[in-house]
């Protein structure tokens, strides 16, 4: 979702709440048809599906109180995403690099 966003932004000219929206649309539907399949399969931990939509839900509700708090200060919201993209990137590239210098 987060590379699909700036896709349709750059790609298309679509207004930033449109492609967020669109993009919300497509991996909920991918998701959705991918869990069905797995669950119609037997291919589901139930225990560790419970745990990971519990954790979903209290992300959802510890995100919207902090937008609620936070929506006034976008630039503060952005610093924020800027940091938790970044940390995510490095994660990426320290858990890559064994791999890609046994390439080299």
């Amino acid at each position: 979702g987060f590379l699909a966003v700036p896709g349709l932004v750059l790609g298309s000219g679509m207004a930033l709440p449109n492609a967020i929206g669109t993009s919300l649309v497509a991996v909920t539907a991918f998701g959705l048809t991918t869990a069905m399949s797995y669950a119609f399969s037997g291919l589901v931990d139930w225990t560790v599906a419970f745990l990971l939509i519990a954790g979903g839900v209290a992300g959802v509700l510890a995100g919207t109180r902090m937008a609620a708090k936070l929506g006034s200060r976008r630039r503060t919201l952005a610093g924020i995403f800027a940091v938790v993209v970044i940390g995510v990137g490095l994660y990426v590239i320290v858990k890559g690099l064994p791999a890609f210098l046994a390439l080299v």
